[in-house]
Protein backbone atom coordinates (compact mmCIF):
# COMPACT_ATOMS: atom_id res chain seq x y z
CA UNK A 1 0.00 0.00 0.00
CA UNK A 2 1.28 3.45 -0.92
CA UNK A 3 2.05 5.54 2.16
CA UNK A 4 -0.32 8.49 2.57
CA UNK A 5 1.47 11.81 2.47
CA UNK A 6 1.12 13.91 5.63
CA UNK A 7 -1.53 16.60 5.37
CA UNK A 8 -1.10 19.32 7.95
CA UNK A 9 -4.30 20.68 9.48
CA UNK A 10 -4.37 24.48 9.22
CA UNK A 11 -7.58 26.54 9.42
CA UNK A 12 -7.20 30.30 9.97
CA UNK A 13 -10.35 31.60 8.28
CA UNK A 14 -13.68 30.62 6.77
CA UNK A 15 -12.76 31.79 3.28
CA UNK A 16 -9.11 30.98 2.56
CA UNK A 17 -8.55 28.92 -0.58
CA UNK A 18 -9.54 25.37 0.33
CA UNK A 19 -6.76 22.77 0.17
CA UNK A 20 -8.46 19.81 1.82
CA UNK A 21 -11.89 18.81 3.13
CA UNK A 22 -13.46 15.74 4.74
CA UNK A 23 -16.91 14.70 3.53
CA UNK A 24 -19.13 11.66 3.90
CA UNK A 25 -21.32 10.46 1.06
CA UNK A 26 -24.68 9.47 2.59
CA UNK A 27 -25.52 5.79 2.42
CA UNK A 28 -28.16 3.37 3.70
CA UNK A 29 -27.86 4.87 7.19
CA UNK A 30 -30.03 7.85 6.12
CA UNK A 31 -32.85 5.50 5.12
CA UNK A 32 -32.56 3.24 8.15
CA UNK A 33 -35.34 5.08 9.92
CA UNK A 34 -39.10 5.42 9.82
CA UNK A 35 -41.35 8.42 10.43
CA UNK A 36 -41.75 7.18 14.02
CA UNK A 37 -37.99 6.92 14.62
CA UNK A 38 -36.99 10.07 12.70
CA UNK A 39 -37.26 12.25 15.82
CA UNK A 40 -34.82 9.96 17.65
CA UNK A 41 -32.47 10.33 14.68
CA UNK A 42 -32.80 14.17 14.97
CA UNK A 43 -34.70 14.48 11.70
CA UNK A 44 -38.06 16.16 11.13
CA UNK A 45 -38.58 14.16 7.94
CA UNK A 46 -37.23 11.05 6.22
CA UNK A 47 -34.97 11.27 3.18
CA UNK A 48 -35.07 9.49 -0.15
CA UNK A 49 -31.50 8.21 -0.55
CA UNK A 50 -31.51 7.95 -4.34
CA UNK A 51 -32.55 11.60 -4.71
CA UNK A 52 -30.22 12.78 -1.93
CA UNK A 53 -27.31 10.94 -3.57
CA UNK A 54 -27.87 12.68 -6.90
CA UNK A 55 -27.69 16.02 -5.13
CA UNK A 56 -24.72 15.06 -2.99
CA UNK A 57 -22.83 13.83 -6.06
CA UNK A 58 -23.17 17.32 -7.54
CA UNK A 59 -21.65 18.68 -4.33
CA UNK A 60 -18.89 16.06 -4.16
CA UNK A 61 -18.12 16.40 -7.86
CA UNK A 62 -17.65 20.15 -7.61
CA UNK A 63 -15.43 19.90 -4.54
CA UNK A 64 -13.24 17.32 -6.25
CA UNK A 65 -12.67 19.86 -9.04
CA UNK A 66 -11.34 22.54 -6.71
CA UNK A 67 -9.66 20.76 -3.77
CA UNK A 68 -8.51 17.49 -2.26
CA UNK A 69 -11.41 15.56 -0.79
CA UNK A 70 -11.24 12.86 1.87
CA UNK A 71 -14.10 10.43 2.53
CA UNK A 72 -14.80 9.50 6.16
CA UNK A 73 -15.29 5.83 5.30
CA UNK A 74 -11.97 5.60 3.44
CA UNK A 75 -10.10 7.33 6.26
CA UNK A 76 -11.71 5.11 8.88
CA UNK A 77 -10.91 1.96 6.87
CA UNK A 78 -7.23 2.89 6.97
CA UNK A 79 -7.29 3.58 10.71
CA UNK A 80 -8.83 0.21 11.65
CA UNK A 81 -6.22 -1.72 9.65
CA UNK A 82 -4.05 -1.18 12.71
CA UNK A 83 -5.10 -3.74 15.35
CA UNK A 84 -4.23 -1.46 18.26
CA UNK A 85 -6.11 1.49 16.81
CA UNK A 86 -9.10 -0.73 15.99
CA UNK A 87 -9.26 -2.07 19.54
CA UNK A 88 -8.96 1.43 21.00
CA UNK A 89 -11.73 2.74 18.75
CA UNK A 90 -14.10 -0.11 19.52
CA UNK A 91 -13.47 0.16 23.25
CA UNK A 92 -14.27 3.88 23.15
CA UNK A 93 -17.51 3.16 21.28
CA UNK A 94 -18.38 0.32 23.65
CA UNK A 95 -17.90 2.58 26.67
CA UNK A 96 -20.02 5.41 25.25
CA UNK A 97 -22.78 3.15 23.94
CA UNK A 98 -22.61 0.55 26.72
CA UNK A 99 -22.02 -2.34 24.36
CA UNK A 100 -21.45 -5.74 25.91
CA UNK A 101 -18.22 -7.67 25.49
CA UNK A 102 -19.94 -10.13 23.14
CA UNK A 103 -20.81 -7.33 20.69
CA UNK A 104 -17.30 -5.83 20.88
CA UNK A 105 -15.75 -9.24 20.18
CA UNK A 106 -17.99 -9.61 17.13
CA UNK A 107 -16.91 -6.21 15.86
CA UNK A 108 -13.23 -7.08 16.32
CA UNK A 109 -13.76 -10.12 14.11
CA UNK A 110 -15.16 -8.09 11.21
CA UNK A 111 -12.66 -7.54 8.42
CA UNK A 112 -11.19 -4.03 8.67
CA UNK A 113 -12.33 -3.05 5.18
CA UNK A 114 -15.96 -3.78 6.21
CA UNK A 115 -15.80 -2.43 9.74
CA UNK A 116 -15.97 1.21 8.69
CA UNK A 117 -19.22 0.50 6.85
CA UNK A 118 -20.71 -1.34 9.83
CA UNK A 119 -19.81 1.45 12.27
CA UNK A 120 -21.60 4.01 10.09
CA UNK A 121 -24.56 2.05 8.70
CA UNK A 122 -25.33 0.19 11.95
CA UNK A 123 -25.83 -3.43 13.02
CA UNK A 124 -29.26 -5.03 13.19
CA UNK A 125 -30.21 -6.63 16.50
CA UNK A 126 -29.60 -10.37 16.60
CA UNK A 127 -32.45 -12.31 18.17
CA UNK A 128 -30.39 -15.34 19.17
CA UNK A 129 -30.46 -14.64 22.91
CA UNK A 130 -33.19 -13.60 25.32
CA UNK A 131 -32.05 -9.98 25.58
CA UNK A 132 -32.06 -9.59 21.82
CA UNK A 133 -35.35 -11.43 21.47
CA UNK A 134 -37.08 -9.17 23.98
CA UNK A 135 -35.53 -5.92 22.73
CA UNK A 136 -37.82 -3.43 21.01
CA UNK A 137 -34.85 -1.93 19.18
CA UNK A 138 -34.11 -2.77 15.56
CA UNK A 139 -30.38 -2.11 15.91
CA UNK A 140 -27.79 -3.22 18.44
CA UNK A 141 -25.55 -0.50 17.01
CA UNK A 142 -27.55 2.45 15.71
CA UNK A 143 -26.91 3.87 12.20
CA UNK A 144 -25.24 7.28 12.08
CA UNK A 145 -28.05 9.04 10.26
CA UNK A 146 -26.43 12.49 10.56
CA UNK A 147 -22.83 11.72 9.62
CA UNK A 148 -23.00 13.35 6.19
CA UNK A 149 -23.07 16.58 8.20
CA UNK A 150 -19.34 16.16 8.90
CA UNK A 151 -19.01 19.72 10.22
CA UNK A 152 -20.45 18.96 13.64
CA UNK A 153 -18.24 16.26 15.17
CA UNK A 154 -15.01 18.26 15.32
CA UNK A 155 -13.67 21.80 15.06
CA UNK A 156 -10.39 22.69 13.32
CA UNK A 157 -8.72 25.87 14.56
CA UNK A 158 -5.22 26.65 13.37
CA UNK A 159 -3.27 23.36 13.66
CA UNK A 160 -5.43 21.77 16.34
CA UNK A 161 -8.69 19.84 16.28
CA UNK A 162 -11.28 20.08 19.05
CA UNK A 163 -13.38 16.95 19.47
CA UNK A 164 -17.00 18.03 19.82
CA UNK A 165 -19.28 17.10 22.67
CA UNK A 166 -22.58 16.57 20.86
CA UNK A 167 -25.84 17.69 22.42
CA UNK A 168 -27.40 14.30 21.63
CA UNK A 169 -25.75 11.07 22.74
CA UNK A 170 -26.94 9.39 19.53
CA UNK A 171 -24.13 11.27 17.75
CA UNK A 172 -21.28 10.40 20.13
CA UNK A 173 -19.87 7.77 17.78
CA UNK A 174 -19.30 10.44 15.13
CA UNK A 175 -16.94 12.28 17.48
CA UNK A 176 -15.13 9.06 18.41
CA UNK A 177 -14.58 8.24 14.75
CA UNK A 178 -13.35 11.73 13.85
CA UNK A 179 -11.03 11.73 16.85
CA UNK A 180 -9.56 8.39 15.73
CA UNK A 181 -9.11 9.66 12.17
CA UNK A 182 -7.33 12.85 13.17
CA UNK A 183 -5.07 11.14 15.71
CA UNK A 184 -4.30 7.87 13.95
CA UNK A 185 -4.62 8.28 10.20
CA UNK A 186 -1.16 8.72 8.61
CA UNK A 187 -2.44 11.67 6.58
CA UNK A 188 -3.09 13.69 9.73
CA UNK A 189 -1.65 12.55 13.06
CA UNK A 190 -2.82 15.76 14.71
CA UNK A 191 -3.18 16.36 18.43
CA UNK A 192 -6.84 16.49 19.38
CA UNK A 193 -8.32 18.40 22.30
CA UNK A 194 -11.04 16.75 24.38
CA UNK A 195 -13.77 18.57 26.31
CA UNK A 196 -13.78 15.87 29.00
CA UNK A 197 -10.45 17.31 30.12
CA UNK A 198 -12.08 20.61 31.07
CA UNK A 199 -13.07 21.58 34.60
CA UNK A 200 -16.22 23.00 33.00
CA UNK A 201 -17.32 19.56 31.83
CA UNK A 202 -20.76 18.66 33.19
CA UNK A 203 -24.08 17.19 32.14
CA UNK A 204 -25.08 20.42 30.37
CA UNK A 205 -21.76 20.72 28.53
CA UNK A 206 -21.95 20.55 24.71
CA UNK A 207 -20.59 22.17 21.59
CA UNK A 208 -20.90 21.30 17.90
CA UNK A 209 -18.90 22.39 14.88
CA UNK A 210 -21.78 24.16 13.13
CA UNK A 211 -21.68 26.79 15.86
CA UNK A 212 -18.00 27.66 15.24
CA UNK A 213 -16.76 30.10 12.59
CA UNK A 214 -13.11 31.09 12.36
CA UNK A 215 -13.46 34.68 11.18
CA UNK A 216 -9.77 35.49 11.36
CA UNK A 217 -6.84 33.93 13.15
CA UNK A 218 -7.63 35.99 16.25
CA UNK A 219 -11.43 36.10 15.95
CA UNK A 220 -13.79 33.20 16.62
CA UNK A 221 -17.58 33.31 16.28
CA UNK A 222 -19.61 30.85 18.37
CA UNK A 223 -23.35 30.32 18.50
CA UNK A 224 -25.01 29.22 21.72
CA UNK A 225 -28.42 27.59 21.82
CA UNK A 226 -29.79 24.08 21.44
CA UNK A 227 -26.46 22.48 20.53
CA UNK A 228 -23.69 24.58 22.11
CA UNK A 229 -23.99 25.59 25.77
CA UNK A 230 -22.32 28.33 27.76
CA UNK A 231 -20.24 25.67 29.54
CA UNK A 232 -18.94 24.51 26.16
CA UNK A 233 -17.89 28.07 25.35
CA UNK A 234 -16.24 28.39 28.78
CA UNK A 235 -14.11 25.41 27.74
CA UNK A 236 -12.96 27.29 24.62
CA UNK A 237 -12.18 30.36 26.72
CA UNK A 238 -10.14 28.22 29.12
CA UNK A 239 -8.21 26.76 26.20
CA UNK A 240 -7.21 30.19 24.92
CA UNK A 241 -6.36 31.46 28.38
CA UNK A 242 -3.87 28.61 28.75
CA UNK A 243 -2.38 29.48 25.37
CA UNK A 244 -1.81 33.05 26.61
CA UNK A 245 -2.68 34.53 23.22
CA UNK A 246 -5.11 37.28 22.34
CA UNK A 247 -8.41 36.04 21.03
CA UNK A 248 -11.72 37.71 20.40
CA UNK A 249 -14.70 35.40 20.85
CA UNK A 250 -18.01 36.70 19.54
CA UNK A 251 -20.96 34.76 20.97
CA UNK A 252 -24.39 34.87 19.37
CA UNK A 253 -27.39 33.57 21.26
CA UNK A 254 -29.73 31.50 19.10
CA UNK A 255 -33.38 30.54 19.50
CA UNK A 256 -34.01 26.95 20.60
CA UNK A 257 -36.88 26.72 18.15
CA UNK A 258 -37.55 26.32 15.31
CA UNK A 259 -34.95 23.68 14.46
CA UNK A 260 -33.63 25.70 11.51
CA UNK A 261 -31.71 27.78 14.10
CA UNK A 262 -29.80 24.71 15.20
CA UNK A 263 -26.35 26.26 14.61
CA UNK A 264 -24.84 29.69 14.01
CA UNK A 265 -23.96 28.78 10.42
CA UNK A 266 -27.69 28.51 9.69
CA UNK A 267 -28.02 32.28 10.17
CA UNK A 268 -24.54 33.62 9.41
CA UNK A 269 -21.73 32.55 7.06
CA UNK A 270 -18.73 34.32 5.51
CA UNK A 271 -18.62 34.75 1.72
CA UNK A 272 -15.59 36.95 1.06
CA UNK A 273 -13.07 39.14 2.83
CA UNK A 274 -15.73 41.82 3.26
CA UNK A 275 -19.06 40.06 2.72
CA UNK A 276 -21.24 37.73 4.75
CA UNK A 277 -24.65 36.10 4.40
CA UNK A 278 -27.06 36.78 7.24
CA UNK A 279 -30.58 35.96 8.28
CA UNK A 280 -31.55 39.57 8.80
CA UNK A 281 -34.35 39.22 11.41
CA UNK A 282 -32.00 37.57 13.91
CA UNK A 283 -28.58 39.01 13.07
CA UNK A 284 -29.41 42.65 12.34
CA UNK A 285 -32.71 43.38 14.09
CA UNK A 286 -32.87 44.07 17.84
CA UNK A 287 -34.04 40.91 19.58
CA UNK A 288 -33.83 39.31 23.00
CA UNK A 289 -30.93 37.16 21.74
CA UNK A 290 -27.67 38.74 22.87
CA UNK A 291 -24.46 39.23 20.95
CA UNK A 292 -21.48 39.15 23.33
CA UNK A 293 -17.83 40.07 22.78
CA UNK A 294 -15.22 38.31 24.92
CA UNK A 295 -11.66 39.63 24.84
CA UNK A 296 -8.98 37.21 26.07
CA UNK A 297 -5.36 38.32 26.33
CA UNK A 298 -2.28 36.94 28.05
CA UNK A 299 -4.14 34.30 30.02
CA UNK A 300 -6.92 36.56 31.29
CA UNK A 301 -10.42 37.57 30.27
CA UNK A 302 -10.01 41.32 29.77
CA UNK A 303 -13.70 41.97 29.14
CA UNK A 304 -17.09 40.42 28.48
CA UNK A 305 -19.67 42.82 27.12
CA UNK A 306 -22.86 42.93 25.11
CA UNK A 307 -22.54 44.46 21.64
CA UNK A 308 -25.06 45.53 19.00
CA UNK A 309 -24.61 42.64 16.57
CA UNK A 310 -21.99 40.51 14.83
CA UNK A 311 -21.24 42.89 11.92
CA UNK A 312 -20.80 45.86 14.28
CA UNK A 313 -18.23 44.14 16.49
CA UNK A 314 -16.43 42.70 13.47
CA UNK A 315 -16.11 46.26 12.13
CA UNK A 316 -14.73 47.37 15.47
CA UNK A 317 -12.12 44.61 15.19
CA UNK A 318 -11.10 45.64 11.68
CA UNK A 319 -13.37 43.36 9.63
CA UNK A 320 -15.98 45.57 7.97
CA UNK A 321 -18.65 43.35 6.42
CA UNK A 322 -21.25 44.03 3.78
CA UNK A 323 -24.31 41.99 4.74
CA UNK A 324 -26.18 40.01 2.11
CA UNK A 325 -29.64 38.81 3.08
CA UNK A 326 -30.81 35.21 3.10
CA UNK A 327 -34.08 35.22 1.16
CA UNK A 328 -33.38 38.63 -0.38
CA UNK A 329 -34.74 41.98 0.71
CA UNK A 330 -38.33 42.06 -0.47
CA UNK A 331 -40.36 39.87 1.88
CA UNK A 332 -39.81 38.62 5.43
CA UNK A 333 -41.87 35.52 4.68
CA UNK A 334 -39.49 34.58 1.86
CA UNK A 335 -36.54 35.17 4.18
CA UNK A 336 -38.08 32.84 6.73
CA UNK A 337 -38.83 30.14 4.16
CA UNK A 338 -35.35 30.16 2.64
CA UNK A 339 -33.61 30.24 6.02
CA UNK A 340 -35.59 27.12 6.90
CA UNK A 341 -33.98 25.38 3.93
CA UNK A 342 -30.42 26.42 4.85
CA UNK A 343 -30.47 29.55 2.72
CA UNK A 344 -27.76 31.22 4.83
CA UNK A 345 -25.57 28.12 4.97
CA UNK A 346 -22.87 28.74 2.35
CA UNK A 347 -19.45 27.12 2.15
CA UNK A 348 -16.52 29.11 0.75
CA UNK A 349 -13.86 27.34 -1.33
CA UNK A 350 -11.96 30.63 -1.73
CA UNK A 351 -12.66 34.33 -1.11
CA UNK A 352 -15.82 35.23 -3.04
CA UNK A 353 -16.29 31.67 -4.28
CA UNK A 354 -19.06 29.77 -2.51
CA UNK A 355 -21.47 26.87 -2.89
CA UNK A 356 -25.05 26.56 -1.67
CA UNK A 357 -28.53 25.26 -2.45
CA UNK A 358 -30.04 26.44 -5.75
CA UNK A 359 -33.56 25.93 -4.40
CA UNK A 360 -33.20 29.18 -2.43
CA UNK A 361 -33.77 31.30 -5.51
CA UNK A 362 -34.13 34.65 -3.76
CA UNK A 363 -30.91 34.15 -1.83
CA UNK A 364 -29.10 33.21 -5.03
CA UNK A 365 -30.53 36.32 -6.70
CA UNK A 366 -29.20 38.40 -3.80
CA UNK A 367 -25.72 36.99 -4.42
CA UNK A 368 -26.02 37.62 -8.15
CA UNK A 369 -27.03 41.23 -7.47
CA UNK A 370 -23.80 41.61 -5.51
CA UNK A 371 -21.52 40.39 -8.28
CA UNK A 372 -21.59 36.61 -7.88
CA UNK A 373 -21.89 34.65 -11.11
CA UNK A 374 -24.42 31.84 -10.70
CA UNK A 375 -23.08 28.49 -11.89
CA UNK A 376 -24.67 25.06 -11.66
CA UNK A 377 -22.49 22.41 -10.04
CA UNK A 378 -23.28 19.89 -12.77
CA UNK A 379 -21.93 22.28 -15.39
CA UNK A 380 -18.62 22.40 -13.51
CA UNK A 381 -18.55 18.65 -12.98
CA UNK A 382 -19.14 17.96 -16.67
CA UNK A 383 -16.62 20.64 -17.79
CA UNK A 384 -19.25 22.83 -19.40
CA UNK A 385 -18.04 25.81 -17.37
CA UNK A 386 -14.49 26.83 -16.48
CA UNK A 387 -14.86 28.35 -13.03
CA UNK A 388 -11.29 29.66 -13.17
CA UNK A 389 -12.59 32.39 -15.47
CA UNK A 390 -14.71 33.85 -12.68
CA UNK A 391 -13.40 36.02 -9.85
CA UNK A 392 -16.64 35.63 -7.85
CA UNK A 393 -19.25 32.92 -8.09
CA UNK A 394 -21.90 30.93 -6.31
CA UNK A 395 -22.08 27.31 -7.39
CA UNK A 396 -25.52 25.77 -6.84
CA UNK A 397 -26.61 22.22 -6.16
CA UNK A 398 -30.26 21.22 -6.28
CA UNK A 399 -30.69 20.55 -2.55
CA UNK A 400 -34.40 19.79 -2.47
CA UNK A 401 -33.83 16.46 -0.71
CA UNK A 402 -30.59 17.11 1.19
CA UNK A 403 -32.03 20.22 2.81
CA UNK A 404 -34.74 18.09 4.43
CA UNK A 405 -31.99 16.64 6.60
CA UNK A 406 -31.66 20.03 8.29
CA UNK A 407 -28.38 21.40 6.95
CA UNK A 408 -26.59 22.95 4.00
CA UNK A 409 -23.27 22.93 2.19
CA UNK A 410 -21.22 24.22 5.11
CA UNK A 411 -22.78 21.55 7.33
CA UNK A 412 -21.61 18.84 4.90
CA UNK A 413 -17.92 19.79 5.06
CA UNK A 414 -15.07 19.46 7.52
CA UNK A 415 -12.28 21.62 6.06
CA UNK A 416 -8.81 20.58 7.19
CA UNK A 417 -6.59 23.09 5.44
CA UNK A 418 -6.94 26.51 3.83
CA UNK A 419 -4.40 28.90 2.41
CA UNK A 420 -3.78 32.11 4.38
CA UNK A 421 -5.95 35.06 3.40
CA UNK A 422 -4.36 38.30 2.24
CA UNK A 423 -6.47 40.59 4.37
Amino acid sequence: MQQEKPFKVDIRSEIGELEGVIIHTPGPEVENMTPDSSHKALYSDILNLSVALKEFNQFKGFLSKVTKTFQVKDLLSTVVLNTEHRAELLQAIATKERLNAYTVAELMDIKPEKLSTVLIEGVEMRRDNLTGFLSKDRYSIEPLHNFFFTRDASVAMLDRVLVSRMASRIRDRETIIMDAIFRNHPAFGVKTIHPEQSRHFCADFSFEGGDFLVAREDILLIGTGARTTSQGIDFIMEYYKKKKVQRHIIVQELPYTPESFIHLDMVFTFLDRNQCMVYEPLILHPTRYLTIHINIDNGKVKSIREVENIPSILKELGMEMETLFCGGRRDSMIQEREQWHSGANFFAVAPGKVIGYGRNVNTIEELNNHGYAVIKANDVVHDKVDINKYSKYVVTIDGSELSRGGGGCRCMTMPVRRKPVDW
